[in-house]
């Protein structure tokens, strides 16, 4: 197993990448920092800059101008860098998939590893989405 990798599974810092999201989602993960789910007990904690960053938590859906921006933001990130999808709009783009100005999904522009579909998802949700990323580091 890749030291990087194995280093994941204990404790991953994450970049929330906002994709014009209409910000339920950014209200239920900063819940997830709260007391009550307090999602770093699995060793998950936000990073400041997406240089420090093992995964991108993205939200909304890509329009033409944070198209660019997710690209950009996901080269920037140390490799192996995991994308974590949350939310319908950013796994699918629901209600805006016919719209002019989203042209594309997520993982057209990035690899997606974890979708985390829900509108918004709720915390519960969004641990169960980070146990089975977890478990997907350690099997590779």
């Amino acid at each position: 197993m890749n030291i990087k990798l194995k280093a994941l599974t204990k404790s991953i810092w994450v970049f929330h990448a906002a994709c014009s999201p209409c910000n339920n989602c950014d209200i239920e993960i900063l819940d997830l920092l709260t007391p009550r789910h307090d999602i770093e007990r699995l060793g998950m904690t936000l990073a400041a800059s997406v240089r420090h960053a093992d995964a991108l938590l993205v939200t909304g859906i890509p329009n033409t101008k944070t198209k660019e921006r997710l690209k950009t933001l996901y080269e920037q990130a140390p490799k192996p860098c995991v994308v974590v999808a949350i939310g319908t709009c950013a796994c699918g783009r629901n209600m805006f998939r016919d719209s002019y100005n989203s042209p594309c999904n997520i993982d057209d522009i990035v690899p997606v590893d974890v979708y985390i579909p829900g509108c918004p998802p709720k915390p519960e949700a969004m641990i169960a989405g980070v146990a089975k990323l977890i478990e997907k580091l350690k099997s590779k």
